[in-house]
């Protein structure tokens, strides 16, 4: 099943088990990442109330550095969980790397949204997840950037309610493609930045056109679980 998305999602590889895969960044056998997972089991044993959960965990209580104006920034999911704040870009992390971790299968998607609301202000790529709930057979997104005026992201299976809305007219992007991985250029920018002030300028205005951009316009299939 689709997702109640206004597009049809491309999907990276059909094999759905690459996406419950760790790496560095989504480090969920880490410690503190795994404590996370244990209370979550502790208070649901299904998989949309698990990842229902986990979503509300990081969108509420993972703050955005950003709004703190903050100058520290973390990239890996066990940095932001322990930090305590990420941009975008570490929190759709923590949030796959908990998903993960709780054998429910998660990706990335990116945006392309105005840096301050205004196209004279420059474009930045906003990062969030695409989640894929076994009980219900469906894939959906999720946005974890975490809610303040004017923002109001929410869990919703049938209806997409992400933090943005996309206005193409004004030169903004809603990128279809699910990725396994973060995207290389999103992880060379935090890498990149001394500080969060200089993250904000640094983060790419848009998808390295061409680059490794998935073609599988299919759901992942049942080969992958």
């Amino acid at each position: 099943m689709w997702t109640m998305s206004a597009m049809k999602l491309i999907f990276e590889t059909r094999d759905r088990n690459a996406y419950l895969q760790p790496s560095a960044v989504i480090d969920f056998p880490s410690p503190p990442v795994q404590d996370r997972i244990a209370q979550i089991r502790a208070q649901a044993t299904d998989d949309e109330t698990q990842a229902r959960l986990a979503f509300a965990f990081v969108r509420d209580h993972i703050a955005h550095s950003f709004d703190l104006n903050s100058a520290r920034v973390t990239i890996s999911a066990s940095q932001a969980l322990t930090g305590g704040e990420g941009i975008c870009f570490a929190k759709a992390h923590l949030l796959a790397a908990l998903l993960r971790g709780l054998n429910i299968p998660a990706g990335f998607c990116y945006q392309r949204v105005m840096r301050r609301g205004t196209p004279e202000s420059g474009y930045a790529l906003h990062g969030l997840n695409a989640v894929y709930l076994p009980g219900r057979q469906v894939w959906f997104r999720l946005d974890p950037r975490g809610n303040k005026p004017g923002v109001n992201s929410q869990f919703s299976v049938e209806c997409e309610q992400l933090a943005y809305p996309i206005r193409p007219e004004l030169g903004e992007v809603d990128y279809p493609y699910v990725f396994v991985a973060p995207r290389p250029e999103v992880l060379a920018c935090l890498h990149a930045s001394a500080d969060g002030h200089e993250l904000f300028y640094k983060r790419p205005a848009a998808l390295a056109a061409g680059e490794g951009l998935p073609s599988l316009a299919a759901e992942p299939g049942s080969d992958g679980g």
